[in-house]
């Protein structure tokens, strides 16, 4: 049996937690800051946990993950 490919655009973008669950950044921070205030910045720079209604999607993309 054959290898199974990993999606390469979808591992840059999610990490797996010490908990088994897939971590990605927040969307929306990455130009036109200027109209964004202040605390949204702030809030975007953390990571976000993909729902659970898509974890399913992102680990056939990436299945060693």
């Amino acid at each position: 049996m054959p290898k199974m490919k990993t999606n390469r655009s979808a591992a840059k973008r999610f990490r797996k937690t010490g908990t088994g669950k897939i971590r990605c950044d927040k969307p929306f921070h990455s130009h036109i800051l200027t109209k964004k205030s202040t605390k949204r910045k702030r809030r975007l720079r953390k990571n976000d946990l993909v729902p659970s209604t898509l974890e399913k999607h992102v680990r056939m993309l990436c299945p060693y993950l």
